[in-house]
């Protein structure tokens, strides 16, 4: 490392270091750069290492006794000290993701307005909020938002964007969706590597629609009802030219929207911008992924396989075509046999065309037209008429799977594949424990949320659930098509990410009988998934980065992935001298 003076770090460098949120290092922070920044004497004068800071914090994390406490001092540590607070989640991957993001965030989320204030310290934001009246200001607020030292190179690369009004399955909770582009995107950052000073969470406040909301004192969102389809489609379109005429290259993510409004931003902007739902999209792309790896411990051939779903909005139906490309793509179906593998159930029963109510159109491409004329009310009545070798729940209803519903599944088949992916935990359709007593541990099963371990009281035998996180997908396919910079995400480079994610497991991951990698192996997985990306983007002639271009046109596998890994963003550096930070500044 070279010796580096105080001389060399001029005012406004200075300015920047102590204000800084990236470049601060706490009680790390070395005596010359403290006689620099004028700081000697506020704090003690020991001198400690990265590793015993991220122990130090680790004990605090312990220390809470409730999940929102501790998902409180993440964030507090996030928007203080950024390399600390993902040295701490990359340590503590398993123990952390579930306080950064699901299931935590969906109490966060409930309580944001009342938590906001304890989020960060003042001057520093914890998202970029967008109001309905914002429309004429829209381009200038964008540029507000500089929560690290900016310089001309570090221009925003990824924003996840939400409106609040289907937070997941919790409903309409309005700002309070603000812990849902925040989390993903800290999520993209411990997962693929995507520097954090690049990453801007927006949510777009049109009101809501939820009346404890606006009947809170402390809700902090628009007090009113949420704007009509006259309103909304114009503001988002005014959002998305503002952000795209500042940041041409920037990938955007929709999430959590209305199931309505999400598939109509999705069909509207996908063939025009760069961009992708990961509710519609990611979600199944990675249940797919799991699918795949199930089909093969499940013995049956894929074109035998019947598969029900349960819960027919946004996230359902896009798993569903994802299921009913691999089909396609994997197994040479037309489109219409494809199609048929697959039956939807909502609150009313069976999506059939003759049901006679009035279907959303998202519903309309899976309804059934082959039903004679007959109606299936429940579950239970759609279970013995289809007979299916796969369950699948979206519908976040506790419970749904009942004994007597998985009991069914086991009766019909030798390893039923089911797949509760609501989430929260306390809105699954069933535990992994439920579904392994029910089905006499026969089941294959993933979940959209974390489940503990089973243990079998009579063997002992430990049995892990599958989780299908779509942490397996867009991390990879976001770092992908940021290094790729395709002319937008196609359902092909979504299909790709699935496939990737699903080859992704080791030998030893596929002899105990997993579906999903292991965690602590995300940045691989993501690595991986992120490859195949770029190298479907350049086969399909919308890749523009001719860097990348260049290496896959190679065929070296290998120097593909480095250059993945070498774009990959780290804790390393800033942790020794004033020379460590000229990179930076």
């Amino acid at each position: 490392m070279t010796t580096a003076t105080a001389s060399q770090l001029n005012p406004q460098s200075i300015q920047q270091i102590s204000k800084s949120s990236y470049l601060n290092q706490s009680t790390a922070t070395p005596a010359e750069l403290r006689a620099a920044l004028n700081i000697q004497g506020l704090s003690p004068s020991r001198i400690e290492t990265f590793d015993i800071q991220k122990k130090r914090a680790l004990a605090q994390l312990r220390s809470k006794t409730s999940d929102i406490e501790k998902y409180i001092f993440l964030a507090w540590l996030r928007n203080t000290n950024v390399r600390l607070f993902y040295g701490l989640i990359a340590d503590q991957l398993e123990e952390t993701l579930p306080l950064i993001y699901t299931p935590t965030v969906g109490t966060a989320c409930q309580n944001y307005s009342s938590i906001f204030p304890f989020l960060a310290p003042p001057g520093q934001p914890d998202g970029l909020f967008l109001s309905i009246n914002d429309l004429p200001n829209l381009k200038q607020i964008i540029q507000n938002y500089k929560p690290y030292p900016q310089d001309p190179s570090l221009t925003p690369q990824i924003t996840v964007i939400t409106d609040g009004s289907r937070i997941l399955g919790l409903g309409d909770l309005g700002v309070g969706g603000m812990g849902i582009p925040v989390g993903k995107l800290q999520l993209y950052v411990a997962g693929a590597g995507v520097d954090p000073r690049r990453t801007i969470p927006i949510t777009l406040d049109l009101g809501t629609n939820n009346q404890a909301k606006l009947d809170d004192e402390f809700y902090l969102g628009l007090r009113q009802k949420r704007v009509g389809d006259d309103q909304f489609f114009p503001f988002v379109d005014a959002v998305i030219e503002a952000l795209t005429s500042l940041y041409p290259k920037i990938l955007i993510q929709f999430e959590d929207f209305s199931s309505e409004h999400a598939f109509q931003l999705l069909e509207k902007y996908q063939p025009k911008k760069f961009c992708f739902n990961d509710d519609i999209q990611g979600t199944g792309a990675v249940i797919l992924a799991g699918f795949m790896n199930a089909i093969d411990l499940a013995g049956i051939p894929a074109k035998n396989h019947k598969i029900l779903f349960f819960g027919a909005g946004s996230a359902a139906v896009g798993v569903a075509k994802q299921l009913a490309d691999y089909f396609r793509n994997e197994h040479g179906m037309p489109e219409d046999e494809a199609r048929g593998m697959v039956w939807l159930v909502d609150s009313k029963g069976l999506v059939t065309l003759d049901r006679g109510d009035k279907l959303a159109e998202h519903k309309l491409y899976f309804a059934r037209k082959d039903n004679d004329g007959k109606q299936f009310p429940s579950i239970a009545s759609v279970i013995d008429y289809v007979k299916p070798t796969a369950l699948f729940g979206l519908s976040s209803q506790s419970g749904a799977f009942s004994e007597d519903v998985l009991k069914s599944m086991a009766a019909l088949n030798e390893r039923p594949i089911v797949f509760p992916l609501s989430n929260p935990a306390y809105q699954a359709e069933c535990s992994f424990e439920q579904a392994m007593v029910h089905t006499k541990g026969k089941v294959i099963f993933a979940s959209g949320t974390a489940f503990p371990k089973y243990t079998d009281p009579e063997t002992g035998v430990v049995s892990a659930p599958g989780q299908g996180n779509n942490m397996y997908i867009f991390p990879g396919l976001g770092l992908g098509g940021i290094l790729a910079q395709p002319a937008n995400i196609s359902d092909r480079l979504i299909y790709t990410a699935a496939r990737a994610c699903a080859h992704a497991l080791t030998k030893e991951e596929r002899s105990q009988g997993l579906l999903y990698p292991v965690l602590p192996r995300i940045r691989q997985v993501s690595a991986e998934v992120a490859a195949a990306v770029i190298s479907e983007a350049v086969a399909e002639g919308t890749a523009t980065n001719e860097e990348a271009i260049n290496i896959v046109k190679k065929n070296d596998q290998k120097a593909l992935l480095d250059y993945v890994h070498g774009n990959m963003w780290t804790t390393d550096g800033v942790h020794g001298d004033i020379s460590d930070f000229a990179p930076h500044l």
